[in-house]
């Protein structure tokens, strides 16, 4: 005797409806393709990660034992094995990060602009031995606004909520940035290559700021007021992961306060010290779920195919979207804390 399918497990199309796998499942299968990233990484890039790792431990732990901002912090608080996985991964993510910032730099045309002040000399008449100083100087005027749209625009806040979701501020929490992060940064490092300044000089300028970034994360006391509106210092960026209602959209600047205080972002009080970290959001606990979190609602890149008119229509909708965002962020009232971006 034949055995007879339940109308239940029958799908529209007449087949058998397969169960879903269960949850074990997807967790085994997560934790393998983590594995294979963290082990691809060390691998390819000859432990590159892991000596960093190493280095930076030996450099700033002492330092956050000596004169720890937040007693009774432990090295191994909570979720420090999901940051040590991203440090361990970074030089394999950052290859998704490098061509989606290509993308963004090429569609930016700031090269065009650059081409343009390349095409009239203008750098050439710049004295040889201060181009590097102009050229920092640009570099951090444009991070300081990409940063400010991270945050301020709910697009690109979507990717940037990754790097704020730590609840503990510490010198691994650092390494906890999404690829596709910070990929605002491509049209001010086009703009500096075509104009005619030297590329190390954008390259040097990059790389620094992830450098000093770590020590700006790291769980330290220090206050450093004499510094504050000079240049960024751990004081000034903790109150920028700070959760709290009246630091909110404030700190942004990647070197030079002067930005903040220019444009009305600039929030030090002198009474207090920032105490509660994260995001309201509900951020995954785990590294592949965070990658995919900003992107989630985002259609089959494979619809192109089937759909390339209605692919096209919803990015330019996307896009415009953003741009109304910038403009509302760019524009919008002086002042650390503002309400949330409605378009």
């Amino acid at each position: 005797m034949d055995t007879l399918v339940e109308p239940e497990s029958v799908g529209s199309d007449g087949l058998p409806i397969m169960p879903a796998p269960p949850a074990w499942y997807w967790m085994l299968l997560g934790r393998i393709i983590v594995l294979s990233i963290v082990g691809f990484s060390l691998w390819y890039y000859q432990f590159e990660s892991l000596i960093i790792v190493i280095i930076v431990f030996i450099l700033v732990v002492p330092m956050e034992k000596i004169f720890p901002r937040h007693q009774g912090q432990n090295v191994r608080r909570p979720k420090w094995k999901l940051d040590v996985t991203y440090a361990l991964s970074a030089p394999f993510l950052n290859i998704f990060g490098v061509i989606f910032a290509v993308i963004v730099g090429f569609f930016s045309f700031t090269w065009a602009l650059g081409l343009i002040v390349n095409y009239f000399g203008i750098v050439e008449m710049i004295p040889v031995s201060i181009q590097p100083l102009v050229a920092f100087v640009l570099f951090d005027f444009v991070g300081y606004w990409a940063h400010r749209w991270y945050h301020e625009v709910p697009e690109l806040w979507k990717f940037h909520s990754i790097h704020h979701s730590p609840e503990h501020m510490d010198w691994i929490s650092g390494f906890r940035v999404h690829p596709l992060d910070f990929a605002l940064i491509a049209p001010a490092f086009f703009f500096l290559v075509f104009a005619g300044f030297n590329p190390e000089t954008s390259g040097v300028l990059a790389a620094l700021q992830i450098i000093t970034g770590l020590f700006l994360h790291a769980n330290v006391s220090w206050r450093l007021w004499p510094l504050h509106r000079l240049i960024q210092t751990p004081e000034f960026h903790h109150w920028h992961h700070a959760n709290e209602k009246e630091a909110h959209c404030s700190n942004y600047a990647g070197f030079l306060p002067l930005w903040d205080i220019m444009f009305g972002t600039y929030y030090m009080p002198d009474d207090k010290r920032p105490q509660v970290y994260g995001v309201d959001e509900d951020v995954p606990d785990d590294m592949l779920a965070q990658l995919r979190y900003p992107i989630r609602e985002w259609a089959n890149p494979l619809r192109f195919f089937r759909h390339p008119f209605k692919t096209i229509g919803s990015w330019w909708r996307f896009y415009m979207k953003i741009l109304r965002g910038i403009r509302h962020s760019t524009f919008r009232k002086r002042g650390p804390f503002y309400p949330p971006f409605r378009d």
